[in-house]
């Protein structure tokens, strides 16, 4: 049975603390997850289960096919049981593969061995099959083959994505710090903005997260921007595996006709660079950009959320500097986005004490190594007792 129709264990790997949102994408596409974890989710699937999963997740990762699993203790058993896959399945004799992995074992100092040892396996399997041996190297441009080491368990997999999902492909000019593409999905999936109504984004940098609201709002998936993938080079693949999947990305595509993305910067360089990200994500008639500061955003009286990604004093500024800032947000707030949900997110708690205001929610997230909050704020108009009688 080809592994393009066998189910198996397929993990879905993401960034830190994404696992919640990916986890609703997962079951919106109809998939039942058995387990999820900080940095990924779990379920039973087939190769072909796969490649409709990749074209479709925004916060995701990789997307990983289960081979094998096994006790190892040292590299040498490494090499026998990765030498046990029957590789002549799912690479071609001729063909070319990478190996990526994550180890954490005494006896490797270095993945690099450890990838060593697998390619070392993977290659002598295909010799003896096949009397031939296909090339291998560092880019992810073939079938990528998986290894997860942690203490005696290991596992090798099929890494069907290859270059990581996380980068949604329109992002040709990144701009300073910007937020990873996946991460800004994440964010928006986890607040209370219905996808059809008014979405604002002052200090919006490169444009990412007005960007990624487009794409979200009218159904556009990340596999419209992509056209290569690691289960592309699988020994089995079929083009008709694929087009009939990515055929329906552009069915589903749907623009709410109340939409309203508004997005600003006080950059002009910034709006430039926003302008031609989402020109390439085919979202750009769908925002509204503009120069000016923050404070000068414009409000529409519709309902609608207001998000704002200042910097954090760890990377672009000093706390000193930014402290009026995030002051100003809180004025912002108050002043100018009654009966609209204000969110803030940030890497600096400290910072974010300047806003004044208490937070309804407090949603954890990490960007790199940075430990950040979403911040939401219930922007009331009239007086929060108020609000309470008429509910």
């Amino acid at each position: 049975m080809s592994v393009f129709n066998q189910k198996r264990k397929v993990i879905i790997t993401c960034h830190k603390w994404l696992s919640g949102a990916l986890e609703k994408e997962v079951r919106a596409l109809g998939f039942t997850p058995e387990r999820v974890f900080q940095t990924g989710v779990e379920l039973f699937g087939s190769v072909e289960d796969c490649i409709r999963l990749n074209l479709h997740l925004r916060c995701a990762s990789q997307v990983m096919y289960s081979l094998k699993s096994f006790v190892c203790n040292d590299p040498d058993e490494l090499y026998q049981n990765v030498l046990g896959v029957s590789w002549e399945k799912y690479i071609a004799p001729n063909g070319y593969f990478s190996v990526t992995s994550n180890v954490f074992h005494p006896t490797i100092s270095t993945n690099l061995f450890a990838n060593l040892r697998v390619k070392d396996a993977i290659v002598d399997k295909m010799r003896r099959f096949s009397k031939m041996r296909p090339t291998t190297g560092s880019d992810l441009v073939g079938t990528v083959v998986y290894l997860f080491w942690k203490n005696e368990e290991a596992e090798v997999f099929l890494d069907t994505s290859g270059e990581t999902l996380a980068k949604h492909g329109y992002r040709k000019l990144p701009g300073t710090a910007p937020m990873l593409e996946a991460l800004a999905a994440a964010t928006i999936l986890s607040t209370k903005w219905d996808q059809s109504s008014t979405f604002i984004n002052p200090m919006c940098g490169s444009g990412t997260l007005a960007i990624e609201a487009a794409l979200i709002a009218t159904k556009r998936a990340p596999g419209l921007l992509r056209d290569n993938y690691a289960f592309m080079h699988i020994l089995g693949y079929e083009s008709e595996m694929y087009k009939p999947e990515r055929a329906k990305l552009e069915e589903q595509i749907s623009e709410p006709p109340s939409l309203k993305i508004i997005a600003t910067d006080i950059s002009e360089r910034a709006i430039y660079i926003s302008k031609m990200n989402a020109e390439l994500a085919g979202v750009d008639h769908l925002i509204d950009f503009s120069v000016c500061d923050f404070e000068q955003t414009p409000i529409p009286e519709e309902d609608g959320i207001v998000m704002i990604n200042p910097e954090y004093g760890e990377r672009l500024g000093e706390e000193d500097e930014l402290a009026s800032t995030y002051s100003r947000i809180g004025d912002f707030f108050k002043n100018k986005c009654k009966g609209k949900t204000g969110y803030v997110f940030t890497g600096n708690l400290d910072l974010a004490k300047s806003i004044r205001l208490k937070p309804s929610r407090r949603i954890e997230f990490f960007n790199a190594k940075i430990d950040c909050r979403l911040l939401e704020y219930e922007l009331y108009a009239g007086s929060r007792r108020e609000n309470k009688r008429v509910e």
